[in-house]
């Protein structure tokens, strides 16, 4: 019986399995980079705010602690929003006249709340409790970066699942002293693996198994 594929044919079949498995790989990893990417994401992207509010200045320049502003971080699943009172504590005797603050002082004489544009937001399908974290020892900049060298802020990690499941896993890769929870510029130390496995027990951090259960975070 005559051949009726040339001899060729055995080194393009044997090269289109190849060449098809590496195109489904390239676009896989296409599809990949595409989700975690700051399109997808949108990490590192500046959010404009009605107000000019710079977490640099109050934040970094004149050391106002998260708290003031953020005032439920302690015990609360949300940080929470500062009223415009909180604002006018302070720019009622500085910056008193300055336009830019203008939509602070109408806010307040209208008692209708700055609508803020919301950096971080997390699906409604995920819950997240705020007070947990800071109490076992998360800092904010973990999350938040180091929100004090932020003009604008800016969401500085993805917030996808597999971002939060790193610290879920090994959490004490991550702890903090508790002096240190509010202090953006915190950088682990050299022994922080042993530092976060005694925090790990001080702080009574569940366990993996509990922590990456899946009703964990969505319930």
């Amino acid at each position: 019986m005559p051949q009726i594929f040339h001899r060729s044919a055995n080194v393009i079949s044997k090269a289109s399995i190849v060449g098809g498995a590496l195109l489904v790989a390239i676009v896989l990893l296409t599809i990949g980079a595409l989700d975690r990417s700051s399109y997808n994401t949108g990490a590192w992207v500046d959010v404009e705010q009605p107000v000019q509010f710079s977490h640099k200045h109050h934040s970094g320049d004149d050391g106002i602690d998260c708290r003031y502003c953020h005032t439920s971080v302690e015990y609360s699943n949300s940080a929470g929003m500062p009223p415009t009172k909180t604002c006018m504590n302070c720019h009622s005797q500085i910056w008193a006249d300055s336009p830019y603050l203008e939509p602070v002082r109408e806010s307040y004489k209208t008692n209708k709340p700055i609508e803020w544009a919301r950096v971080h937001d997390l699906p409604d399908f995920v819950y997240f409790n705020h007070s947990i974290h800071v109490n076992k020892g998360v800092g904010c900049s973990t999350c938040h970066g180091n929100v004090a060298e932020m003009p604008l802020v800016y969401q500085a990690v993805s917030l996808k699942m597999e971002w939060c499941l790193q610290c879920h896993r090994q959490p004490e890769l991550y702890l903090r002293p508790k002096d240190q929870i509010y202090n953006t510029a915190w950088v682990a130390p050299p022994d922080q693996l042993e530092q976060g496995r005694r925090l790990k027990v001080e702080n009574h951090v569940a366990s993996k198994e509990q922590l990456t259960s899946c009703s964990t975070c969505h319930r």
